[in-house]
């Protein structure tokens, strides 16, 4: 079975021809194919988002995506709930020595084809192989830059007392995904990710009276909206009664001892819109196949305590804390 060795990160011809024959053939476009130490992108003169993440899922393959696809939908989406069109990624990998070449092509197949759906394109790359055992399998880097939109104001310091929050879906597939995949535990019902680029969602509903959004990837919502509320100074209330949950994600919470609250999503967002304008882009959002179960499930209070609150559906208050550790490690 062909493999990726340490020769093939040599720099060498080996390198040479797994760059041509594996990464030109699949993410090709006239940026990358110079194959400069940077790219010059010639952008115009205007307001630009920069962001980079790295990616360790396990494991590598998925119900609903891998790591390649999430790596480019994970920066795409960083760049997209900043208020801007994501243009242009870098990607960096790192394999270990024995690393399965089909699985590489299968990854960067699955890298094509989430730039394709986002409307992208990988302008600079980097590969490099370490010895067996240094890495477990594959990481790998994005790093992005977009256009900030003419019609965003995305500013923590806009959050005002009464602005509503929307959450663009359903929330916990995809820490549910991974959770089984790893555990291989049978489940009654197949939990796919919901890992997807956010950018055409969020240039169908983006105005200036949506002041904030952010994706609750790990920490999932409620550590999110902890971390809205130490940044904007106000309290938070959410409604448990209209927060959406996939009932096989709920009864795979309530089975493992797990909150979906802090399930990670992977392509969900969480918008704080002006009180007034909030149920028009509620229905902008819904007209989005991303958006469809979008619900507003809360508002920022006036109080300044940094706390979040969830009114339970039996009537009770209950503080949503940040969470403290990751309920499931390596999950992006």
């Amino acid at each position: 079975m062909k493999t990726i060795t340490l020769s093939h990160g040599s720099g060498g011809k080996m390198m040479h021809d797994l760059i041509k024959d594996l990464f030109l053939k699949n993410l090709g476009n006239p940026f990358l194919n110079k194959l400069g130490d940077a790219a010059l992108l010639g952008l115009r003169t205007k307001k630009l988002a920069y962001t980079t993440d790295s990616f360790v899922v396990k494991p590598l393959f998925f119900p609903g995506g891998d790591i390649g696809k999430l790596s480019v939908c994970g920066t795409v989406n960083d760049l997209a709930v900043s208020g801007a069109i994501p243009r242009y990624l870098s990607c960096g990998i790192i394999v270990e020595d024995g690393f399965s070449y089909a699985a590489l092509e299968k990854i960067t197949i699955s890298i094509r084809d989430a730039c394709k759906s986002a409307g992208v394109n990988i302008v600079a790359g980097d590969f490099k192989v370490v010895e067996k055992g240094a890495i477990d399998g594959i990481f790998i880097n994005t790093s992005g830059i977009g256009d900030v939109l003419n019609n965003s104001e995305i500013s923590i310091s806009r959050v005002t007392p009464g602005d509503k929050i929307i959450i663009s879906g359903t929330i916990g597939e995809h820490a549910a995904s991974i959770l089984l995949a790893r555990e291989d535990l049978k489940f009654k019902t197949r939990i796919k990710s919901d890992c997807s680029p956010l950018n055409k969602l969020v240039s169908s509903i983006i105005c200036r009276d949506i002041k904030f959004m952010r994706d609750p990837t790990r920490g999932g919502l409620a550590t999110t909206l902890n971390e809205i509320s130490l940044a904007s100074g106000y309290d938070i209330a959410i409604e448990e009664s209209g927060i959406p949950v996939k009932k096989p994600v709920r009864a795979l919470c309530e089975i493992l001892g797990f909150d979906p609250l802090y399930m990670a999503n992977e392509g969900k967002l969480i918008a704080i819109v002006s009180k007034d304008a909030a149920s028009g882009v509620l229905a902008k959002m819904r007209k989005h196949a991303l958006g469809k179960s979008a619900r507003i499930i809360g508002e920022v209070k006036k109080e300044k305590d940094k706390k979040v609150y969830l009114k339970t559906q039996s009537g009770g208050l209950r503080i949503l804390d940040m969470i403290t550790s990751e309920q499931l490690p390596r999950i992006c």
